[in-house]
């Protein structure tokens, strides 16, 4: 019953959001029945935001071998280049790669995004808190993101996501706003560090999942909002 609540909020603000289970089995499918990829011999990576509470959103983590983790804070792939040739370089013989990415973002049964109830905490917190964070801090038009090494990701991310501002800050639901815009930046980095690493692949096929984690309560389903799905062959990138 409670499930069904959430997914009936979720869907309010996502409509196209999957549960998470469902959306592994959905695209597991894909990459074994449309595109003949043995899954038995895939290594995923993730461009996911460091929080622990991603750790159980999908079944992927499961089924693949890996995950290689390339995101840091908000889930920008901080792994760089340097990262994504690693990745390639530990891919199976005769084997695939799967990269999933994305942000996240929580919601209550209340419908407040950017917030959930984490594992044995009376109260809310925020999720994204590094996207919250930064949401709130843009929210003071003096500020400014100054990158420092000790706190490097999160000004890196606010610094990535200063373009956006603006329309972050006209939007009816902020929240919302500031993960898409995330996505955005997740989607275009992981495309690029991929073309510029494509000769140390060593398959054809590279698949990618992008889209939104939407986080709910701890022991319930996660949801998932895929925004792309494609089979690169990297010779053509």
């Amino acid at each position: 019953m409670l499930q069904r609540k959430f997914a009936e909020v979720v869907k309010s603000y996502f409509p196209e959001a999957m549960d998470a289970k469902d959306t592994s089995i959905q695209y597991l499918g894909k990459m074994q029945l449309e595109h003949n990829i043995d899954i038995s011999k895939v290594l995923m990576a993730t461009s996911v935001c460091s929080d622990d509470i991603n750790v159980p959103s999908t079944t992927f983590f499961n089924v693949l071998f890996g995950p290689f983790i390339m995101g840091g804070l908000g889930g920008l792939p901080f792994a760089g280049q340097t990262g994504m040739t690693a990745f390639a370089h530990h891919i199976p013989d005769d084997g695939s790669a799967f990269i999933f990415y994305g942000p996240h973002i929580g919601i209550t049964l209340d419908g407040d995004l950017g917030k959930m109830y984490r594992p044995r905490q009376e109260q809310t917190g925020n999720s994204c808190g590094a996207l919250m964070l930064a949401l709130s801090r843009f929210q003071d038009n003096a500020y400014k993101p100054v990158l420092n090494e000790d706190d490097y990701q999160q000004m890196k991310l606010e610094e990535s996501l200063l373009s956006y501002r603006d329309d972050i800050l006209s939007s009816e639901n902020q929240e919302k706003a500031i993960t898409e815009a995330t996505y955005d930046i997740i989607d275009k980095k992981i495309h690029e560090h991929i073309k510029s690493c494509k000769a140390e692949f060593p398959v054809d096929k590279v698949t990618l999942l992008g889209g939104i984690i939407i986080n709910t309560d701890y022991g319930l389903d996660d949801y998932f909002v895929a925004k792309n799905f494609e089979v690169l062959e990297v010779k053509n990138l």
